[in-house]
């Protein structure tokens, strides 16, 4: 791509002119003292980000050479510990603290609901999580599995018609209880609804009323003349919930964005969201529809006075990690910039519309950017970025600590040492979290060398995953997170299986969680019946006055310690592992799709993203590594694998079969590299391999 001078920097000509002719009009800043401030910028952190990077290759190295000459011996977590204490891996704790951070909107702090993760190449899936705020609890509950079976096809079913608004009365009678008698029961709203808990009551429209339990607000809409309600005795024709209270907008695990036409687009509906100008034209049905942000919800509130809430989720932006540098800008040393780096300036720049107030739309009323950064590797990352985010505000003219930072707890670096890592974040710091899938491919990674892990599946079982996911909230209470943070839990991934996921993320609020990832709008409108369920801050008193599990268990990685498995076994669990990723990486490679549904083995859609990837890849390279299983029988399970990934996409007409021709095919050799390159990878990362090969697919 063609580049443009600009302070000393070579910038690709598409980023300049959308920078320079989409962002900054407006903001009141001088487009070449942009430049030489994101120049400057650079200056002084890309050096920063190599080193640290060396850091890591250089504990990684440390750590592999340890496990070497303890090879064929039973692992000691006692002499681990000290051995990691040793190398700096575990850092000095902090000592008591409380987080500092201020202008934190509700959403982040006093609330507790559904978080949604998008990718942001894709404006539909966007606007859609954006507006994901409020959901139909009926179409939720008639939709998906979550009574207990799937609709069937052929019109309206009424006798599932009738089971859905059951079982949205009961979910009233459980949060919003009448004075007297059931919601079943009430005929004449007309009349007036005499609640138990007049206080719940919040306001109305001609045709709603609206009420709220645990913070979230619940519409019931009454139309004697829709559909359902004319077959209802109160005329209710709809339950309207509050859901996804947040979503972050993903520039990294689940978008394919490997050159600057890439970040361009990212950031143009980034802007389009700061805007409120994102607008999308689809077919659905055979009907053109054009989705744009959804606009406030206003209410008369019973002292005459107007309650507004707001329509849409508060949005996160989640930046790239450390890892990546991009061609979209190229330093004076003729090096590619430090992608987070660029990510910083770039979002921040955007987000200064909403910040001004110049969108249709306002996105913090507390006056923050939210931004998640994942992939951080213990405290001096942390500390890092909250370097560069000083640097983006002095470069934009911000107050300090505009810019709130997310910190993913999802690498073993960081969950050894969560508290430091929030301390060197403290006062901008609005959101933790555990995320099982990338710190399992990172958990394997770090111990590469100890020797074979477990099968896969029981990973989810290991005692370290317990440990990881109680130290993470506890750590994150002591450290006085409550009201001034989100501490979160991570995906769900079966977006057809919601009867499952109403079983299973119950367990999410209960250990004290105010938020949770989950694959889809009508997950999130489900999942929020939760939170009505459980009482999360009510909760946190008594999780905090627990002691923190220790690092025993959390230093303790998933090993075979001697368990030999049949061959039968090794095959399945190969065919599993190569499925997953192949299905995954054609779609990357050859579409330039970065999430999707993805069928797994047993042809279950499930959720897929680079984090999934990790896990597959780096359990097969170490299991290739350890004698588990042979190169041969790994090419023989990818071949298998190849030709059930084709016939589970031979109705997508831009899909390019692998089977037939593995050799030509660079989806297929993308997959392969991952697995017997895998050892190798910075960290068990897939960027570099995936950008490489996706860059060769492009022509690039």
């Amino acid at each position: 791509m063609p580049t443009t001078p600009r302070a000393g920097l070579q910038v690709a000509h598409d980023l300049a002119a959308f920078i320079e002719t989409e962002v900054l009009p407006g903001l009141d800043l001088d487009a070449n003292a942009f430049w030489a401030g994101a120049a400057d910028v650079f200056a002084r952190f890309a050096p920063e980000n190599r080193r640290l990077l060396a850091v890591r290759d250089g504990l990684q190295a440390r750590i592999d050479a340890w496990y070497a000459e303890r090879r064929g011996q039973r692992y000691d977590v006692a002499a681990a510990t000290a051995f990691l204490r040793e190398i700096g891996y575990l850092a000095p704790g902090p000592g008591p603290f409380g987080v500092g951070t201020r202008n934190v909107d509700p959403e982040v702090a006093s609330l507790a609901g559904p978080q949604l993760v998008v990718p942001i190449l894709n404006a539909r899936f966007v606007l859609n999580a954006a507006n994901a705020r409020w959901g139909s609890l009926y179409d939720a509950l008639y939709g998906t599995d979550a009574l207990g079976d799937l609709p069937r096809g052929g019109g309206y079913d009424s006798e599932r018609g009738a089971r859905v608004v059951a079982r949205a009365k009961a979910f009233l009678d459980e949060v919003v209880p009448l004075a007297e008698g059931r919601w079943a029961d009430l005929t004449d709203p007309h009349n007036g609804i005499a609640i138990r808990e007049p206080g719940q009551y919040v306001g109305h429209t001609d045709r709603s009323r609206l009420f709220r339990h645990h913070g979230l607000h619940i519409e019931v809409v009454f139309d004697p003349d829709h559909p359902i309600g004319r077959t209802d005795p109160a005329g209710i024709s709809d339950v309207v919930i509050e859901a996804a209270l947040s979503t972050i907008v993903d520039l990294e695990d689940s978008v394919a964005a490997v050159d600057a036409a890439d970040k361009v687009a990212a950031y143009r509906n980034w802007l389009g969201l700061m805007k409120g100008d994102l607008a999308e034209t689809f077919d659905k049905g055979g009907e053109r529809l054009t989705r744009t942000l959804a606009p406030d919800r206003t209410f008369d509130a019973p002292d005459g006075s107007t309650v507004t809430l707001p329509g849409r989720a508060l949005l996160f932006v989640r930046n790239v990690g450390h890892l990546m540098t991009t061609p979209a800008i190229c330093l004076p040393d003729g090096s590619e910039a430090p992608e987070g780096v660029l990510d910083a300036i770039v979002t921040s720049l955007i987000a200064m519309h909403d910040l001004k107030g110049q969108g249709r739309f306002r996105n913090s009323r507390a006056g923050s950017v939210y931004i998640v950064k994942p992939k951080m590797h213990g405290p001096d990352e942390c500390a890092f970025t909250d370097a560069l985010f000083d640097a983006v505000e002095d470069l934009l003219g911000l107050p300090g600590h505009t810019l709130k930072v997310g910190v993913m707890d999802e690498e073993r670096r960081t969950s050894a040492n969560l508290a430091a890592c929030i301390h060197a974040v403290k006062d901008r710091i609005v959101f933790i979290n555990t995320g099982f899938l990338d710190r399992t491919g990172d958990e394997i990674h770090t111990a590469m060398r100890a020797g074979p892990v477990v099968r896969k599946g029981d990973i989810k079982s290991s005692d370290w995953i317990a440990a990881y996911e109680a130290r993470n909230v506890a750590i994150g209470l002591a450290c006085g997170l409550d009201g001034k943070a989100q501490i979160g839990k991570g995906m769900w991934a079966a977006p057809d299986r919601m009867a499952e996921m109403l079983d299973q993320k119950a367990a999410h609020p209960k250990t004290g969680a105010n938020t949770a990832w989950v694959p889809s709008p009508t997950a999130a409108t489900l999942h929020a019946l939760h939170y009505h369920q459980t009482d999360v801050f009510a909760l946190r008193d008594a999780i905090a006055a627990r002691p923190v599990p220790g690092l025993d268990a959390l230093l303790t990685p998933p090993l075979a310690q001697g368990r030999n498995w049949s061959e039968q076994e090794i095959a399945e669990e190969l065919d599993n592992n190569a499925q997953g990723l192949l299905g995954y990486v054609v779609r990357w490679i050859d579409q330039g799709v970065g999430c999707s549904k993805v069928p797994d083995i047993h042809d279950v859609g499930l959720m897929e993203d680079r984090a999934t990837l990790r896990i597959s890849s780096q359990h097969m390279a170490n299991w290739l590594l350890h004698g588990v299983c042979t190169a041969e029988q790994v090419d023989a399970a990818l071949l298998r694998m190849a030709a059930r990934v084709d016939a589970q996409n031979a109705a997508d007409p831009l899909y390019r079969p692998m089977a037939p021709d593995p050799a030509a095919s660079l989806a297929f050799q993308a997959a392969r590299a991952l697995v017997f390159e895998g050892a190798a990878q910075p960290n068990g990362y897939t960027e570099p391999l995936l950008h490489a090969f996706r860059r060769r697919a492009k022509g690039g």
